[in-house]
């Protein structure tokens, strides 16, 4: 009778990890669909924003300078962008929380069962 429950608890643990992971990962595709759209919106206007600084620059200054000057501009935020998102990617945790919990409390109940 304890192996049944144990099993069936067992069962159940594994089917809420894959619902919670099923429902993470599609939540987690619709946002990145977006953002790629808005990343690549995003790319076509500071395409166009660089291209009018570069124009802009070359009015007061040679064209391969004020390229130069664009690009290092470009090359600054790079940076910047690259080390706040590293930052950020340390703090994701891809295991389920709500199931590892659980599980250490059927662990608990499993060596100590009740009738």
């Amino acid at each position: 009778m304890v192996t049944t429950d144990v099993q069936t608890l067992l069962r159940q643990e594994f089917e809420l990890a894959k619902a919670e992971v099923r429902q993470e990962a599609t939540k987690a595709s619709k946002a990145a669909g977006m953002y790629g759209g808005a990343g690549f919106a995003g790319y076509m206007v500071l395409l166009f924003l660089s291209l009018a600084a570069v124009l802009g620059l070359a009015n007061v200054m040679d064209g391969g300078w004020a390229s130069l000057i664009v690009t290092a501009v470009w090359a600054v935020i790079a940076a910047v962008l690259y080390q706040r998102g590293r930052t950020q990617m340390r703090d994701v945790s891809p295991k389920p929380e709500q199931t590892v919990e659980t599980m250490k409390e059927n662990a608990e109940w499993a060596s100590h069962p009740t009738k």
